[in-house]
């Protein structure tokens, strides 16, 4: 496994190269807000309290993800990675209060199907996920996606190029002839 330490343009551009079949970025788009929402409802569930406040394990491991995202080098992704993870562990919090059963449904729900999503796109592009050669491919799911999101809205747009420029550009693999990678 590669250092956790490299920089946004480089840890983006090793997992952009397994997701050029823009099907595959497209399952990303629903699978990977999924798997952050799922995890954040199931460490929502796991509070302590400190100096009096309540905080729950979500918002302590969110802290650090954000934090590693703040020091990839590029501020402008990791500002808009960790606003968008941040606001879907604010939501996550928002159903992870009711019964355990409820609690349990919705983390492990959205977890399970998140995958599902990530699985059936990594179908499409013919290559295994990012994260099953770097463990750290899991972090960068989310700035990827948040990458991508905004690079369509003409965001980030050096960054992108970049990262495209080393990756190639996406296309739509030929399902009845595919190509080895």
């Amino acid at each position: 496994m590669a250092s956790p330490f490299r920089n946004a343009t480089e840890l983006l551009q090793q997992y952009a190269e397994y997701h050029r079949d823009q099907r595959n970025i497209v399952t990303h788009f629903v699978g990977v807000p999924m798997i952050v929402f799922g995890i954040g409802v199931l460490l929502a569930g796991a509070q302590f309290v400190v100096g009096g406040q309540v905080l729950t394990l979500a918002w302590a491991v969110y802290a650090l993800v954000a934090a590693w995202y703040l020091t990839r080098g590029h501020l402008g992704i990791g500002l808009a990675t960790a606003a968008a993870v941040g606001v879907l562990v604010l939501l996550a919090h928002q159903v992870s209060g009711g019964s355990w059963g409820q609690w349990l449904g919705w983390g492990l729900g959205c977890f399970v199907v998140g995958w599902a999503f990530q699985f059936a796109g990594h179908y499409y592009e013919g290559r295994k996920p990012a994260f099953a050669d770097d463990l750290i491919g899991l972090l960068v799911g989310p700035m990827f996606v948040t990458m991508e999101a905004l690079g369509s809205l003409g965001w980030f747009k050096g960054l992108t190029a970049e990262v495209e420029r080393h990756a190639g550009p996406t296309m739509l693999r030929n399902l009845a002839h595919p190509v080895a990678r």
